[in-house]
């Protein structure tokens, strides 16, 4: 009986995660390293005090979100080659090098918090020497792991 509570519990899970879609996944992606500390950071100085701005921001976020992913559905092209289409391609190449750099500021961020918490676990360690051993670790796993393994 047990069993058969734990394989229903399963296809009902199943089949519900399937309408879930890529936006679970989307949303879980953006919990990084460096979005956890901002987040303890952000609640530990003011508590409950920036909570009024989830009626604002949730539904603008859940907004930009829905169009970006009908945009790419109706037109089966990505934002970037969409904005190609539209706008002259030294505006394109911009808005490409200014999320670059976003993005690799990001990385920083997140490398970073990964080596401020393995410092707490190994606080003999210096801090860059985690660092360069985190750096190492990611780009070696992406370039010669594969996807499937990854």
């Amino acid at each position: 009986m047990n069993l058969c509570f734990n394989v229903r519990m399963f296809d009902f899970l199943k089949r519900d995660l399937k309408k879930l879609g890529p936006g679970f996944v989307t949303g879980a992606s953006d919990d990084d390293p460096s979005g956890v500390a901002t987040y303890s950071q952000a609640g530990a100085g003011f508590g409950y005090g920036l909570l009024w701005s989830v009626l604002f921001s949730l539904p603008l976020m859940i907004a930009v979100q829905e169009i970006c992913a009908r945009i790419a559905l109706v037109t089966k092209r990505g934002l970037v080659a969409n904005m190609r289409s539209r706008y002259r391609a030294s505006f394109v190449l911009l808005i490409v090098v200014l999320l670059l750099i976003a993005n690799i500021a990001n990385l920083g961020a997140d490398v970073g918090m990964m080596a401020n918490s393995a410092q707490l676990l190994l606080p003999q360690v210096p801090f860059v020497a985690i660092l360069v051993c985190l750096l190492f670790l990611t780009i070696s796993l992406q370039i010669f792991t594969s996807y499937a393994v990854y």
